[in-house]
């Protein structure tokens, strides 16, 4: 990882403004933008105090923001049914880290901020968020890597294309038989699974892959394993690399780590939460492009311009707990949307207590992932990820994905809660299979 100096004092600077904002309640000041406003470099300032400290750094370094009105994001039917069905019987437990009595829909639906389990709610409600609540495919999407510059991207350090990208919850079913829950809970303790696989591009590392298992017992760490392509055997890994920004096989150059590919996502239990509060601040919910467009003010790392909005969010912090699992952020803020249940951007640190990443999520919501789709349509809206970036601030390097991809065969990309995989997709035999 390349340090510059310049660069960290500038972040200390700017993280120390917003934790003070934060501490004296400081609004988010809406009126220093309107519908209307666009946001450069030149007039970044504006926005300074409505975004996270590494979005900021994003504006600074050339991503820029089209200010447009609010509107309000609705949860698919079914979820708000499970919602009110469900939560009123569930509680945190008597160490306020798992949950007791879940079954559906979201699993604190009143939040109190004078709750002292405020933060642990909060993170709860966005594992079992409404974006997807069954099963997701998404199919045939490509991430870039490149680094900070102003005017158009010159040049990708690495271009990845990936065929899956998927995940089947046993619990918390809400769309897609067997609802509310999978049967396979009661004799593993599943409570998801993921896969990552083929890689088809670059070269080096086609055909890999791997997949990864969460259980429902809090003292029981993820199980993942994958595909190497230079011994061509599987293999298991250590949880902790799930936090570490590189693939599992090879050198290839990306600042995406698993535990944020959708958000803050390591083992809730793994982690000591605290509530910094919460405040309007900007963000896109509603995107305009899809495929997202390239951004051509910061080297294309970035999604932009598009279409920001002010958004009601939770501010926690998650700091890994000693002797559970050895992350390589020494704390993660997340950034949740009141309305989504979706962080739309988190912050991470360094040992040093320095800003070091800035994850960065764009979202749309509609009855279907892209205008011209013919499968992938739904009776009621819906939010998709659209565009993902994951920036290493340290050194301006920067991996930005399309969703779907900007040259893809598969032009729906995201097939959520569709029975599109079943559990025979994550296993070892299935990732073997689609490597060769």
């Amino acid at each position: 990882m390349i340090r510059l100096p310049h660069r960290v004092t500038q972040l200390a600077a700017t993280v120390t403004a917003f934790a003070l904002a934060l501490m004296f309640g400081v609004s988010a000041v809406s009126a220093q933008v309107k519908p209307g406003d666009f946001i450069t470099p030149g007039n970044a300032v504006q926005v300074k105090e409505l975004v996270s400290p590494g979005v900021y750094y994003k504006v600074q370094h050339g991503m820029t923001m089209k200010i447009v009105a609010s509107q309000r994001v609705d949860w698919p039917p079914p979820y708000q049914d499970a919602t009110e069905k469900y939560s009123s019987q569930v509680l945190l437990s008597k160490d306020h880290r798992s949950l007791i009595g879940y079954v559906a829909g979201q699993p604190f639906p009143l939040i109190d901020p004078n709750d002292p389990q405020v933060a642990e709610k909060i993170i709860w409600n966005n594992v079992f968020r409404p974006i997807t609540s069954d099963d997701y495919d998404l199919r045939f999407y490509d991430c870039e890597t490149s680094y900070e510059q102003t005017g158009a991207q010159s040049r990708q350090i690495e271009n990845f294309e990936i065929g899956h990208y998927a995940g089947y919850d046993l619990v918390g079913r809400t769309e897609v038989e067997p609802v509310p829950t999978d049967p396979d809970f009661k004799v593993t303790g599943r409570l998801w699974l993921f896969a990552l696989y083929p890689i088809l591009s670059p070269q080096e590392i086609r055909g890999t892959g791997f997949i990864r298992f969460r259980y429902n017992d809090p003292n029981r760490g993820d199980d993942v394993w994958d595909w190497a392509k230079n011994t061509r055997r599987v293999r298991r890994l250590n949880e902790a690399q799930m936090s570490s920004a590189t693939t599992t096989n090879g050198s290839s150059a990306t600042t995406w780590d698993p535990d944020h590919y959708a958000g803050f996502n390591p083992k809730t239990e793994q982690y000591d939460y605290k509530y910094l509060g919460e405040k309007n601040m900007l963000a896109v919910a509603n995107a305009e492009h899809s495929p997202e467009i390239r951004c051509t003010t910061d080297g294309g790392t970035s999604a932009c311009p598009e279409a920001w909005e002010s958004r009601h969010m939770y501010v926690v912090q998650a700091v890994p707990r000693p002797g559970k699992i050895n992350a390589i952020d020494s704390k993660t803020v997340v950034y949740v949307d009141g309305e989504m249940w979706f962080e739309p951007y988190i912050d991470t640190y360094d040992h040093s207590n320095q800003l070091f990443r800035n994850h960065i999520y764009w979202l749309t919501t509609r009855d279907r992932p892209v205008p011209d789709a013919k499968v992938a349509i739904y009776p009621f809206k819906r939010s998709f990820v659209v565009g993902a970036c994951s920036t290493d601030l340290q050194s301006g390097m920067a991996s930005m994905c399309y969703l779907p991809g900007r040259d893809t065969p598969e032009r729906e990309c995201w097939y959520i809660n569709m029975g599109a995989v079943d559990k025979s997709f994550f296993t070892t035999d299935a990732m073997v299979k689609a490597a060769h």
